[in-house]
């Protein structure tokens, strides 16, 4: 088989004190993601759905949450790393469509910037990374702004 898809989750809650990361840049908000990284959850679910797409487990097997190697990690360098243990198995990102859901902060003038920031990390242009922004309509964890959820569907391809 020459292609394979793959779909990765993460959710994170809200804390003070931390900057929000997501797709790789800092959106400003007065409060940030919770997490033993710097909690990008967007970037993470990249990376399960890549994993996943490869049969190579997800993120937590790869870089535990127990590590302090990953204590605090720009998840780019995970997003790279994710990359790198593909390629070592023969595949390659072909494209990348995720949603990030949040009631706040809106999110649509900073999408060009996570798609500028995230496509060279996987070899892909910015027209081969889909990102878009969702509220859940004031439901669930989400909706009451206690965190951000993320979605990723992926296709991956043979080297």
């Amino acid at each position: 088989m020459n292609i394979r898809i793959g779909q990765g989750i993460d959710v994170h809650a809200f804390t003070e004190g931390r900057p929000l990361i997501l797709g790789g840049i800092c959106v400003p908000h007065d409060k940030g993601l919770l997490g033993h990284s710097d909690a990008d959850v967007l970037i993470h679910a990249i990376c399960d759905a890549l994993l996943g797409a490869a049969n190579m487990r997800d993120i937590g097997f790869h870089f535990p949450d127990t590590s302090e190697e990953f204590a605090g990690i720009d998840s780019t360098i995970l997003l790279e790393r994710t990359v790198a243990l593909l390629a070592e198995k023969g595949w390659k990102p072909g494209n990348i469509d995720a949603t990030i859901c949040a009631e706040r902060p809106k999110l649509k003038d900073y999408i060009p910037s996570m798609q500028e920031r995230l496509a060279p990390l996987m070899g892909l242009t910015t027209n081969d990374v889909s990102i878009k922004a969702t509220t859940t309509e004031k439901l669930g964890f989400t909706g009451r702004q206690e965190g951000i959820a993320a979605f990723a569907v992926v296709l991956i391809e043979r080297i």
